[in-house]
C-alpha cells in the first residue's frame, strides 16, 4: 500500500475533462487528530510497535525519514482518487445495468409463472401418487385372491381327480384282462381307496356318499379277479417238467403289484394267495427233491463199511463181506486220489441223474453230496431272492424250505448212521465250509442255519469212525496181522494212505482237533508196529520190516504234499536210526572179527604199556581173510539188501551207507596196522583204500 500510495504522490493521475470531478465537488477529507481526546487507549501499543518492529514495510518507511503523518495523507488520497475511478467506472455501466436489472426483472417474473405451473404439477402428482396406491392395494387384493383361487381350484382338482371313478377305469377293472394296463388301472384305484380312507377332507364331503358304494364294488371286483389270475398262474407251477425260476421271473414278477393290492386292500385274500404259494412251492420243491435224491441213490459208490478199518485183518473180510465189491474199491477206503477233485469242482454244476445213469457212472457219496447241496443252494437262492421281491418278505422262504429240509434231513439221516468213510466224511465237512463261503459270497443268508446243522452232524460221524480206526489199531491182534514177510505190511499202507489223504484234505484248514487225533492214531501205529516187528525172529529182520514200512510211509506221505509235519519227521527220525542198525547188523553178519578189532583194539596205542600189546600175529588173520573175500562180502551185502528192501534206491542207500561205514572200519584197521612193529609185513596182504573205494563207486553207479 505504501509503495502504491508513493507512486500515485509521484504521478498524480490526470482526470479526463469529460470525467465527472467527485474531488472537487466534495472537497478535501481532513481528519484532525485531537490529540487531547481521552478515548484513544494507548494499551497494547507497546505489543503492536514490537510487532511491527520487524516488519519490511515499516522498516522501509522508517528508513527513508518519512513522517507517517505525511504518510497516512498520501495513502488516504490515493484510496480516494482509487474509489472516485471505481465509481466513474459504475456510472460508465449505468445503461447495462438498468439493462441487466430489467432481465433480472423479466426472468423473475418468468420464474414465477413456472414455479406456478410446478405447484400445479406438484398438486397434480400427488394426486396421481394418491390413485397409483390405490390401485396397488387393489391389484395386490386381487393376487391375494386369484392365488387363493387357484389354490382352491388345484385342491378342488385334484379331490375331483381322486375321487371321480372314469368309465374307462370301470370298464378294465371289470372287463379288462389281467395285463399290464390292468395293473396300471389295479394302482389308480389303489391311489383312490387311499385317498378315501385317508384323507380328513373328503369324510365330509358329499360326494363320498356316491362314489364310496362304487368304489368299494371295484374294489371286490379287483380282488376277486386278480386272486383268480395269481391262483391260476400258481397252478401252473404244479405241472410236470416246469422250468419254475422262468415261470417266477418271467411271469410271477410281472404281476408282483397284484400282491402288494392285496396286502393293502383285502388282508384275508393276500393271506390267502400267501398261504397257496408256501403249500404249492413246499409240495413242488419236496417232490423235486424226493426225487433228485432217489436218483442218485442210483448212482452212490459203495466206499467202505464198518469192518474197513485200518487195524482190521484182511482175510476176515474178504470172502463174504467183498465178495461182489470191486477190488479198485478197496483202495479208496484209505487213499484219496480223484476223490480230492470233488473239492475242486466245487461250483460245477449238479449231477443230472439220468446222464450219468445211462453211462453206468458211481459216485462215491461226497460226489452225490455236493450235488444235492449244489442244487439245494442254487434253487434256495432264486427263491429266496423272489420271495423278498414278489412277497417283500424273507421268513416265508423258510416255510416253503420246511418241505425240501425235512426231505433232505430224511435222507441224509438215513445214510449218515451207515457211513463208515472216514475221508467220505472229511470231504464232506469240506464241501459245507466251501458252500457256506459261496453263500456268504451271494449275500443270501437263509441257509446259515441249515449248512450249520449240517456241520455239527458231520463232525461227531467222523470222530466216530476215526475212533474206530483208532481203535482197530490198538486192539488188533497182532497173530493175526503178522506175516512172515520183512516187505511193508498193508496196515502200515493204510495208515499210510488214510493219514496222507487226511493231510492233504486239511492243507489249507489247520485243525488243530484234527491233527491232535491223527497224533493219536500214529502213536497206536508205532505201538503195532513195533509189536509186529518183534514177531520175527532175527533182530536183522525186525529193522528191515521197521526200515521198509518208515520208507513206504514217508514216501505216501511226500505224495500229499511236501511238508508232512511232524508226523513224516517222526518216521525219518525212525528210518533214519534204524538203518543205522542195519548197517550195523549188515557188516557185522561178513566182517565181524574186523568189526570186533576195530571197535575194542584199533584205538589202543600197540606201543603202550598194554599187558597184551597188539602184535602183527593178532592182527595177520583179519587182513588175510578180509584180503581173500571183501569182494564176495560186498556182493553178498548187495544181493542181500536187494532182497531185503522193496525201494530200489532206499535200499541202495543203505548198501552205500554200508560199504561207507566198512570203509570206515578197514581204514581204522590200516591205520593200527601202521602203529604196529613189524605191521609193515602186512602191506602185502592190505587192501588198497582205492581199491575199495572202486568198489563203492561200482554200487553207486547202479542207482
Amino acid at each position: 500500500m505504501a509503495e502504491v500510495a508513493a507512486n500515485n504522490a509521484n504521478h498524480p493521475c490526470e482526470t479526463p475533462k469529460n470525467v465527472f470531478d467527485f474531488g472537487a465537488f466534495v472537497g478535501d477529507l481532513i481528519v484532525e487528530e485531537d490529540a487531547s481526546s481521552d478515548d484513544i487507549s494507548l494499551e497494547g501499543l507497546q505489543e503492536e510497535l514490537e510487532e511491527c518492529k520487524n516488519d519490511d514495510v515499516v522498516a522501509n518507511i522508517l528508513s527513508k525519514g518519512i513522517k507517517l503523518r505525511e504518510y497516512t495523507k498520501g495513502v488516504e488520497h490515493n484510496l480516494r482518487k482509487v474509489e472516485l475511478d471505481s465509481i466513474q467506472d459504475y456510472i460508465k455501466e449505468s445503461d447495462n445495468l438498468v439493462s441487466l436489472h430489467d432481465q433480472i426483472r423479466d426472468c423473475d417474473s418468468i420464474l414465477s409463472q413456472m414455479e406456478t405451473l410446478l405447484s400445479g404439477f406438484q398438486v397434480e402428482i400427488g394426486s396421481i401418487s394418491s390413485d397409483i396406491k390405490i390401485l396397488q392395494e387393489k391389484s395386490m387384493d386381487m393376487g391375494l385372491k386369484l392365488k387363493n383361487r387357484k389354490v382352491a381350484e388345484s385342491k378342488l382338482a385334484k379331490f375331483v381327480e381322486d375321487i371321480i371313478v372314469p368309465p374307462r377305469m370301470v370298464d378294465i377293472i371289470v372287463d379288462g384282462e389281467v395285463n399290464d394296463e390292468y395293473m396300471r388301472t389295479l394302482d389308480i384305484l389303489s391311489k383312490k381307496l387311499k385317498f378315501v380312507d385317508t384323507d380328513p377332507m373328503v369324510k365330509d364331503s358329499k360326494a363320498l356318499k356316491d362314489v364310496q358304494p362304487e368304489l368299494e364294488k371295484l374294489r371286490q371286483k379287483a380282488v376277486s379277479k386278480v386272486f383268480d389270475f395269481i391262483v391260476q398262474k400258481l397252478q401252473a407251477l404244479r405241472k410236470p417238467k416246469t422250468n419254475i425260476q422262468i415261470l417266477q421271473q418271467n411271469v410271477l414278477l410281472k404281476y408282483k403289484y397284484i400282491i402288494s393290492f392285496l396286502k393293502e386292500h383285502s388282508k384275508e385274500v393276500h393271506l390267502e394267495v400267501r398261504a397257496a404259494y408256501i403249500d404249492t412251492m413246499n409240495k413242488v420243491l419236496s417232490a423235486h427233491f424226493r426225487a433228485y435224491i432217489q436218483a442218485l441213490e442210483k448212482l452212490q459208490l459203495d466206499i467202505a463199511t464198518s469192518n474197513d478199518l485200518i487195524g482190521v485183518e484182511t482175510r476176515s473180510t474178504s470172502l463174504f463181506s467183498r465178495g461182489r465189491e470191486p477190488l479198485k474199491n478197496r483202495s479208496a477206503v484209505f487213499a484219496l486220489g480223484e476223490r480230492l477233485n470233488v473239492l475242486k469242482e466245487i461250483d460245477q454244476p449238479a449231477l443230472i441223474p439220468h446222464i450219468a445213469e445211462a453211462s453206468s457212472l458211481k459216485y462215491p457219496y461226497e460226489v452225490l453230496f455236493r450235488s444235492l447241496h449244489k442244487l439245494l443252494m442254487d434253487t434256495a437262492t432264486s427263491e429266496y431272492l423272489f420271495c423278498d421281491e414278489f412277497f417283500g418278505e424273507e421268513s416265508i422262504f423258510y416255510e416253503i424250505f420246511a418241505g425240501p429240509f425235512a426231505v433232505i434231513d430224511e435222507h441224509f439221516n438215513s445214510i449218515l448212521p451207515n457211513c463208515y468213510d472216514a475221508i467220505g466224511l472229511m470231504l464232506m465237512i469240506r464241501i459245507v465250509h466251501q458252500h457256506q463261503l459261496i453263500m456268504s459270497r451271494r449275500r443270501i443268508p437263509c441257509l446259515d442255519s441249515y449248512l450249520d446243522k449240517v456241520n455239527i452232524s458231520l463232525w461227531p460221524r467222523f470222530k466216530m469212525v476215526f475212533d474206530m480206526h483208532l481203535s482197530s489199531l490198538r486192539n488188533a491182534n497182532v497173530k493175526l496181522l503178522w506175516e512172515d514177510d520183512s516187505h511193508p505190511h498193508y496196515v502200515m499202507r493204510r495208515y499210510a494212505e488214510f493219514t496222507a489223504s487226511l493231510i492233504h484234505i486239511n492243507v489249507e484248514y489247520g485243525d488243530g482237533q484234527l491233527e491232535l487225533n491223527m497224533e493219536r492214531l500214529r502213536m497206536a501205529v508205532d505201538e503195532l508196529l513195533m509189536k509186529l516187528a518183534k514177531m520175527f525172529s532175527k533182530p536183522k529182520l525186525q529193522i528191515v520190516f521197521l526200515i521198509n514200512n518208515c520208507d513206504m510211509t514217508i514216501a505216501v506221505l511226500k505224495e500229499a504234499g511236501p511238508e508232512g509235519g511232524k508226523i513224516q519227521q517222526h518216521f525219518e527220525e525212525m528210518l533214519k536210526s534204524n538203518t543205522g542198525l542195519f548197517v550195523e547188523e549188515l557188516l557185522m553178519e561178513h566182517f565181524s572179527d574186523l568189526i570186533k578189532f576195530v571197535k575194542t583194539r584199533a584205538s589202543e596205542d600197540p606201543n603202550g604199556s598194554n599187558e597184551r600189546p597188539i602184535s602183527v600175529s593178532e592182527v595177520e588173520p583179519i587182513v588175510k581173510d578180509f584180503g581173500s573175500r571183501w569182494k564176495g562180502a560186498i556182493e553178498l551185502m548187495h544181493k542181500d539188501v536187494i532182497t531185503s528192501f522193496s525201494n530200489f534206491l532206499c535200499g541202495m542207500e543203505i548198501l552205500r551207507a554200508a560199504l561207507t561205514q566198512l570203509l570206515l572200519y578197514y581204514t581204522r584197521l590200516s591205520d593200527c596196522i601202521k602203529r604196529i612193529n613189524g605191521g609193515a609185513a602186512l602191506n602185502k596182504d592190505l587192501v588198497s583204500i582205492s581199491s575199495i573205494m572202486y568198489e563203492i563207486r561200482k554200487y553207486s553207479r547202479t542207482f
